[in-house]
């Protein structure tokens, strides 16, 4: 697979991703919600990867959004690093069982819809990349 076509492949998988994400917000099932804004934004950094290095397209086998960006050779924005930087949080705190009560407690229906507001502008500065 080229790097264009890995590109594709990532960018159409994290539009699923968003699909579900916003699925997932209605039934308010906020943690899963944010946990995947977190999956969705991942793999467009590393379709961005992939375009970005096309003698070496495929992604570091990392979740680390702000190291994603970096090794996708970005050059991301305050407003958008500060949004990836709070987005990043959210892999580890819906995923790990010591994490997930405190994490559940934070995502009322109004911290979700911010973040998903949040996600949705990353998600848009990405695919315009």
């Amino acid at each position: 697979m080229n790097n264009i076509d890995l590109m594709n492949y990532w960018i159409e998988s994290s539009d699923e991703d968003y699909d579900t994400m916003l699925y997932m917000k209605k039934g308010k099932r906020n943690t899963w919600c944010l946990f995947l804004g977190h999956l969705l934004i991942e793999k467009l950094l590393k379709g961005l990867y992939a375009k970005n290095n096309p003698e070496n397209p495929v992604a570091p086998k990392i979740h680390n959004l702000i190291l994603l960006s970096k090794n996708a050779n970005l050059d991301v924005p305050n407003e958008i690093r500060e949004k990836i930087q709070i987005i990043n949080t959210f892999n580890i705190s819906a995923r790990y069982d010591d994490f997930k009560k405190s994490f559940a407690e934070k995502c009322t229906d109004e911290y979700t819809a911010i973040q998903v507001k949040n996600i949705e502008e990353v998600r848009k500065w990405l695919k315009e990349q």
